[in-house]
C-alpha cells in the first residue's frame, strides 16, 4: 500500500510541475517579438508560396527550350468485312490482295524542337523572371509590415502596463489620504464633507484601475494575436527600455530615402518590366513559328507497308514545319491592345502608389515633430503637477488647504502622467511609421 501511495505522489508531483512550467509567463523582448511574429505569419507563408510558384513558372517556360520527346500507344479492334479480291485473267479463283486484320496495335515516339517562336520563349522567360523579383520584394515588403505591427503592438501593451502601474499608484495615494482624512475626521481635523470626496476620489480611484487592467488584458491579447500564439497564452514584455533618442530628421532625405527603399515600389517596377515583356510574347504571333519533328513507329499492322500483314514493322519520319498566321481578323492586335491597357493601367498605380508614400512620409514626418515636442510638454507638466502636488499635500496635511485642492492636485498629477505615458508611446509608435514608410528594415 505505501509503495502504491508512494508512486501516486510522485506522479502527482511531476504533473503539478509539468501544470506550473507550462502556466509561466513567456516574457518577450523587442527582438523575440518580431522574431516570433515573423516566424509565425501565415502572410509570410503565402508570399513565400507566391515566390516559389513564380520561380516554378520560369522553369516551365525554359523547358520549351528544350526538345519535347512524347510517347503514344494504342489499341484499335476492328469489326469483321470480307477480304479484298481481285479476279485475275484465266483464274476462276479470286486473289485475296490481304488479310482481313482485326486487332491493330500502334506506338510512337515523337520528337518535337522549336526553333523560332517570333521571340515568344525569351519574352516569356523574362517576364517571368521579373515575376519571380515582384514576389520576392512583396515577400520583403510584408516581412516589414509584420514588423510594423508586432513593434505597435508591443509599444500599446508597453502602454497599457505603465498605465496600469500609474493607476495602481493613484489607487494606493488615494487609500492613504483616505485614512489620513478618516484619522483627521476622528481627531475634528476634517469634515464629513472633505470624507465624503476622498472616499468619491478612492471610487474613480478604483474605476481607474479596473479600466487600466481590462486596457492590459485586451493589449496582451492583440499582442499574442500578431505574434501567432494562442491568445489565452500568459505573455509579458519587457519595460526596462531605454528612453527614446530622438534625431534630426529632413524631409527631402526621408522622400528619396521612401522612393529607393520602399518594397511596394520595387514590386510594382518589377511588375511593369513583366508586363511589357508579356506585350512582346503576344506580338510575338505576328511572326511565323518553325518547329522540327521527327517520329517512330511500331505498329501491327503498319499502313506504310503494303500489303498489310498481322506483324510488327518499324518505319519513322522527320521534318520541320513552319506556321504563320497570315490574317486572323485583328485576334493578334485586340491580344496585344489588351495587355498594353493593363501595362497602363499598373502604370498609373504605381504612379499612385508613388503618390501616396509621399503623402505618408509627410503626414508621419510631421507627426514625430509634433510628439517630440509635445514629450517636452508633458514633462514639465509632469514636473509642475508633482511640485503642486507636494505643496498642497503638506498644506493639507497641515490643515492649511482643503480636500478639494487636495483631489485637484491628485486628478491634475494623475493626469500629467498619463498624458506623458501615452505621448511617449504615440511617439515611439511614430518613428515606427516612420521608419515603415521610408521603408526601412524593420526586422
Amino acid at each position: 500500500m505505501d509503495k502504491f501511495i508512494k508512486i501516486f505522489s510522485v506522479v502527482g508531483i511531476i504533473l503539478f510541475s509539468f501544470r506550473c512550467i507550462s502556466a509561466q509567463t513567456r516574457v518577450f523582448t523587442i527582438e523575440e517579438s518580431i522574431a516570433t511574429g515573423i516566424e509565425n505569419s501565415n502572410e509570410l507563408k503565402v508570399s513565400q508560396s507566391k515566390i516559389i510558384s513564380s520561380k516554378a513558372k520560369v522553369s516551365e517556360v525554359k523547358s520549351q527550350y528544350y526538345p519535347q520527346l512524347k510517347f503514344n500507344a494504342s489499341y484499335l479492334r476492328q469489326s469483321y468485312v470480307d477480304p479484298y479480291l481481285i479476279i485475275v485473267p484465266f483464274s476462276e479463283t479470286p486473289l485475296q490482295i490481304s488479310e482481313v486484320l482485326l486487332n491493330n496495335y500502334n506506338f510512337r515516339l515523337s520528337l518535337q524542337q522549336q526553333i523560332f517562336t517570333g521571340f515568344k520563349l525569351s519574352s516569356l522567360k523574362n517576364s517571368g523572371e521579373f515575376a519571380v523579383k515582384s514576389s520576392e520584394s512583396e515577400y520583403n515588403n510584408e516581412k516589414n509590415n509584420v514588423a510594423s505591427a508586432v513593434l505597435i503592438a508591443y509599444w500599446n501593451y508597453y502602454k497599457t502596463k505603465f498605465l496600469k502601474k500609474t493607476a495602481d499608484d493613484n489607487l494606493a495615494l488615494t487609500e492613504k489620504h483616505l485614512r489620513d482624512t478618516r484619522n483627521f475626521l476622528i481627531n475634528g481635523l476634517a469634515t464629513k464633507s472633505d470624507l465624503l470626496k476622498m472616499e468619491v476620489q478612492n471610487s474613480n480611484a478604483k474605476l481607474q484601475q479596473l479600466e487600466a487592467d481590462n486596457n492590459t488584458e485586451l493589449a496582451r491579447i492583440s499582442f499574442n494575436k500578431v505574434l501567432g500564439l494562442n491568445l489565452e497564452e500568459n505573455t509579458d514584455i519587457e519595460t526596462d527600455i531605454p528612453e527614446p533618442v530622438t534625431e534630426s530628421l529632413n524631409l527631402e532625405d526621408l522622400l528619396n530615402e521612401a522612393y529607393g527603399s520602399r518594397s511596394e515600389l520595387k514590386a510594382m517596377n518589377y511588375k511593369l518590366k513583366s508586363l511589357q515583356e508579356n506585350i512582346n510574347s503576344v506580338k510575338s504571333q505576328y511572326y511565323p513559328s518553325v518547329y522540327l519533328g521527327a517520329n517512330f513507329y511500331y505498329a501491327n499492322p503498319n499502313l506504310r507497308i503494303q500489303p498489310p500483314h498481322n506483324e510488327f514493322d518499324e518505319t519513322w519520319d522527320a521534318g520541320i514545319t513552319l506556321s504563320w498566321d497570315v490574317f486572323n481578323w485583328g485576334y493578334t492586335s485586340s491580344q496585344v491592345s489588351q495587355s498594353q491597357q493593363i501595362y497602363n493601367q499598373n502604370k498609373t498605380g504605381y504612379d499612385q502608389l508613388k503618390d501616396n508614400i509621399s503623402l505618408e512620409v509627410n503626414q508621419n514626418y510631421y507627426n514625430v515633430n509634433y510628439l517630440k515636442e509635445r514629450i517636452s510638454v508633458s514633462r514639465k507638466a509632469v514636473e509642475q503637477a508633482e511640485e503642486n502636488y507636494r505643496v498642497i499635500q503638506e498644506k493639507y496635511n497641515q490643515q492649511l488647504s482643503t480636500s478639494t485642492d487636495l483631489v485637484d492636485a491628485e486628478n491634475s498629477l494623475l493626469q500629467a502622467k498619463t498624458n506623458l505615458i501615452i505621448t511617449v508611446t504615440d511617439y515611439r509608435i511614430s518613428v515606427v511609421k516612420l521608419y515603415r514608410s521610408t521603408g526601412r528594415k524593420l526586422y
